[in-house]
């Protein structure tokens, strides 16, 4: 099978969009009737900002017209550290690909584009979540269990 990778633009916020709310779907196992609208409409707001400002690259993976696979990864700045020296962090997300697609070695190669485009903007640090069906290439792609971050869970009310 064909493949063609494709950055996303401004053009395409739509269909990102629309990808990302599969994406949401599919790794919190929600039914099509899961109201997903507030997300939906600041995940557009999203691209629309971060596309345009740079803060955000979006691969789209095309098998023909279809979406075969998808994803991103964001860049923000912290405080410079000993083992980040410039700072910036690479964060990968929205990775997905389509059931049919799955094992065509879509992930891999959207993952190696994105972490090259990590290091070309010289982030000190690429983090990611992964699921569980996810962390096995991530892992063999070298990625390893961070040890000493935390996570404080807040509740949008």
């Amino acid at each position: 099978m064909e493949f063609t990778y494709q950055r996303g633009t401004l053009a395409d916020v739509e269909l990102l969009t629309k990808v990302r709310i599969q994406v949401l779907r599919a790794a919190n196992q929600l039914s099509e009737t899961e109201d997903l609208s507030l997300v939906e409409q600041t995940s557009r707001d999203y691209y629309l900002s971060s596309l345009s400002d740079g803060s955000h690259l979006a691969y789209l993976v095309f098998h023909g017209e279809t979406v075969a696979g998808a994803g991103g990864v964001s860049f923000y700045r912290v405080m410079p550290t000993y083992h980040n020296p410039t700072g910036l962090k690479a964060y990968i997300m929205n990775m997905y690909t389509h059931p049919s697609f799955r094992r065509k070695g879509i992930a891999w190669n959207t993952l190696h584009l994105l972490v090259e485009e990590a290091k070309t903007r010289n982030a000190g640090l690429i983090s990611l979540e992964a699921t569980a069906m996810g962390k096995p290439l991530y892992e063999k792609y070298g990625f390893i269990q961070m040890q000493d971050e935390l996570w404080l869970p807040q509740l949008i009310n």
